[in-house]
């Protein structure tokens, strides 16, 4: 009978799981304490030793604390508050298991070649309007676009919001590139790293080219072996087209599948030519984004919980014996009395008693956020007025830009750049609020012209995030491409430039009407024609970017070429 309690007692115990036993050193204190204890006690007897008997009940506090009552309630105390920090538990129960989905880095060959037009009306607009899908349709996950040709560069880094990728599409080209060729070997490898950089264990990564050499197939093998799947999406046709090189040269351009199919395959991952449709990308497995940790398995997990809080109201009521006379009532009656005696409001109580001050900037932000992009200007200056970082201050100038108030509107900026100096997105509003108050258009005529210029913008109005630079996503107006005499299919290829412009302006025009009130409804009735003028003004002007962002990127990754000459790259 004995043994058999003795083997109950230790499968009992074998069940208990301590989430942090390293708590469990906090008992050594406790002969500290004992010994502790004992040094008071001899304190207390040497006042016996000197005093009249008759005295001592008159200079001593009497208590369960100077006796050995006390010295067990101590110990007890200590002991079940190490106990409780250890986070005890005996059973086990069932956590939906989540995995971030793995990123997705986008490669694209944009080497002289992808000028062919055996995919009409150009193998580039193909790849622009696939890429749009890709990015439509992408069911979560971060994605980046990384271009290649003689070099690799980065175009957008990895993010969550596809619509911010989007944007770079038009600009898209040959001529942005320092040097014309086609090594893909170092667009995987640049695609590796920035993933790398990330913290992702496992990503993939979908190469746009038409054909791959060994090098090639060998930085895929190299990524695969890090968990980074690698995808090809073949770009041409087998029988393949002309192109003019960039030295003016006449070569001709075909797929060759065998070549992607090896580097596919050497990747661990999967091969498809493009297609009109999006069978292509349902093909790769792109459009839904695997597991970030490389596993496929998914349901529920089993994890120990947390027992140690019962510990707390034993010894909670043994706490109570340490203080004085009535010292317990009345601290109830202080944590009852005192909620009442300062009554404040329900949200203002949460915040003050519940939140951090960072968690209460983060809050007002957001509400400042939303009310910003419902069109209510004037919650949403409210709101920001009372954060007082570098984004509460950049925030705050654009609510206070939308309302007209453009010198409170530059002070806020100035504020925001004293808080972060040169900080780009504050430095670009402040100058374009700054023109919008300076500009007098003419009587009668500027309201047609910032009307003419939304429509050729036709993008969205900034939408604050709280984060700064990130946070303010400007429109983008799409290039004007130059049509080329040399090719035979000019025309053709500029009126596919136009239809691909009027079906990105009709999509922002819909994330618009999404979001909320146009500019025109969300107008103060009562401003003048004056005023109204130039809050169409700066509107455009906070919606506005170079009209060429070509030109950005070319200079762009010419200073990284230049850059990566300098270190012997």
């Amino acid at each position: 009978m004995a043994a058999a309690e003795a083997l109950g007692m230790n499968l009992s115990l074998a069940s208990v799981h301590l989430a942090r036993p390293e708590a469990l050193w906090g008992l050594l204190a406790l002969p500290l304490i004992a010994l502790l204890w004992a040094w008071r006690r001899r304190r207390g007897s040497v006042w016996r030793q000197n005093v009249d008997a008759h005295l001592l009940p008159h200079l001593l506090v009497a208590g369960s604390a100077r006796g050995w009552g006390g010295l067990l309630l101590l110990l007890g105390g200590w002991t079940l508050a190490v106990l409780a920090l250890a986070g005890p538990g005996w059973r086990q129960l069932a956590q939906p298991l989540w995995q971030a989905p793995a990123p997705l880095v986008v490669v694209l060959d944009l080497s002289s070649r992808v000028t062919a037009t055996d995919l009409p009306p150009s193998r580039l607009l193909q790849a622009r309007a696939k890429l749009s899908t890709l990015l439509r349709e992408r069911a979560g996950g971060e994605v980046a676009l990384l271009v290649y040709a003689d070099d690799a560069f980065t175009v957008a880094p990895l993010t969550p919001d596809r619509a911010n990728v989007a944007l770079y599409l038009d600009a898209l080209a040959p001529d942005v590139m320092p040097r014309d060729g086609q090594r893909a070997d170092r667009a995987i490898e640049a695609a590796v790293l920035l993933l790398q950089q990330s913290g992702a264990k496992a990503g993939d990564i979908l190469l746009i080219t038409d054909q791959a050499d060994d090098a090639a197939r060998a930085a895929a093998a190299a990524a695969a072996a890090q968990n980074m799947q690698v995808s090809v999406l073949g770009l041409g046709s087998p029988s393949g087209a002309a192109y003019r090189t960039s030295d003016g040269q006449i070569a001709r351009a075909q797929l060759d599948p065998g070549s992607l199919r090896a580097l596919a395959d050497a990747g661990g991952g999967r091969y498809a030519r493009i297609a009109d449709d999006d069978a292509d990308l349902q093909a790769l497995g792109v459009l839904t984004p695997r597991s970030g940790t490389g596993e496929s398995r998914q349901g529920q997990a089993l994890a120990w919980r947390d027992e140690g809080f019962w510990l707390l109201p034993p010894l909670m009521l043994l706490s109570l014996w340490a203080f004085r006379r009535r010292g317990a009532a009345a601290l109830i009656a202080l944590c009852v009395v005192l909620p009442l005696a300062a009554p404040v409001p329900a949200q203002a109580a949460e915040r003050s008693w519940w939140q951090r001050d960072d968690q209460r900037d983060q809050a007002t932000q957001s509400s400042g956020v939303d009310a910003y992009r419902r069109g209510d200007f004037q919650a949403a200056q409210r709101q920001f007025d009372n954060v007082n970082d570098a984004e509460g201050r950049y925030n705050l100038g654009n609510a206070l830009a939308r309302q007209g108030q453009y010198d409170a509107a530059i002070a806020a900026y100035d504020e925001a750049l004293k808080l972060r100096p040169g900080m780009p997105d504050a430095v670009a509003n402040r100058a374009a609020v700054d023109a919008a108050r300076k500009r007098k258009p003419p009587p009668g005529k500027g309201q047609q012209q910032q009307q003419q210029q939304q429509q050729q913008s036709g993008q969205q109005s900034p939408d604050p995030s709280g984060k700064g630079e990130q946070g303010q996503q400007q429109g983008q107006t799409p290039p004007q491409q130059k049509p080329d005499e040399a090719k035979p299919n000019a025309a053709q290829q500029a009126r596919a430039d136009a239809a691909q412009r009027e079906r990105m302006r009709e999509a922002l025009q819909r994330q618009q009407a999404e979001a909320g009130q146009s500019p025109a409804q969300r107008s103060d009735k009562a401003e003048t024609a004056q005023e109204r003028e130039q809050r169409q003004a700066v509107e455009a002007w906070m919606r506005r970017v170079p009209d060429d962002p070509g030109s950005l990127l070319r200079r762009k990754f010419q200073l990284e070429n230049d850059r990566r000459k300098r270190e012997g790259q």
